[in-house]
């Protein structure tokens, strides 16, 4: 059973420098319960390409275009909870935002050659700005 979907991510905050890939997170039930969701979701054409377990019981999958992450949470995890206090504080602080689109530029620039690394260079600015949307 779906419990909720949200459009995460870059893509959910315009005016945000984003590639061209949505992030959404799928809550549901249970994501253990692989047998009530995935072949579902792989007559669709998505592709199971992550099982983390151990990550909230994260799941992702990759739309047959390679333009979406779908990623599958069992109720109750708290990352969808932070996609979603952290797109909305973008949404709605722009020096925030600017800040966030700049250390992004800047990392794709210098991660180039990298592009694995792109991801967790930008945990320091990420961290700075959860700081803020949780001390108000």
């Amino acid at each position: 059973m779906i419990i909720g979907v949200e459009h995460v991510g870059s893509t959910a905050v315009p005016g945000l420098a984003a590639k061209p890939v949505i992030d959404v997170d799928l809550v549901i039930e249970d994501t253990a319960d692989e047998a009530t969701y995935l072949p579902a979701l792989k007559r669709l054409g998505y592709r199971l390409v992550l099982r983390e377990p151990w990550w909230h019981g994260h799941r992702m999958l990759l739309s047959p275009a390679e333009d979406v992450n779908l990623h599958v949470w069992p109720q109750g995890a708290p990352e969808p909870v932070r996609h979603q206090l952290f797109r909305d504080w973008l949404r709605s602080h722009p020096d925030d935002r600017e800040r966030y689109a700049a250390t992004k530029r800047r990392l794709a620039r210098d991660t180039a050659h990298r592009p694995r690394d792109y991801s967790l260079a930008k945990n320091d600015v990420i961290d700075e700005i959860y700081a803020r949307i949780f001390a108000g």
